[in-house]
C-alpha cells in the first residue's frame, strides 16, 4: 500500500491536544510524527537547503563510483 505524507502546521491546545481535519477516510490507520519548531532553532538555513533541491544527489558519475565501491 502506498504511503502518503501530509504536512500541517498547528499548535498544541490548552489540554495538550492536537486536532486536525484531514482528507483521510475514517478508520484509516496512520502514523503520526511530531517535530517541534524549536527543534530546528539555529538550523533554519540547513532545513531550507534540505527542502530546496535534490538535484545535487542526481549525479550518474557519483552513482557509478558509489556502486563500484
Amino acid at each position: 500500500m502506498p504511503r502518503n505524507a501530509y504536512k500541517y502546521d498547528t499548535e498544541v491546545n490548552a489540554e495538550g491536544r492536537v486536532e486536525l481535519t484531514v482528507p483521510i477516510p475514517k478508520g484509516t490507520r496512520v502514523e503520526v510524527l511530531i517535530i517541534t519548531h524549536d527543534s530546528f532553532e539555529g538550523f533554519e538555513d540547513l532545513v531550507d537547503a534540505a527542502k530546496s533541491s535534490t538535484e545535487f544527489w542526481d549525479n550518474p558519475i557519483d552513482d557509478a563510483e558509489w556502486n563500484n565501491a
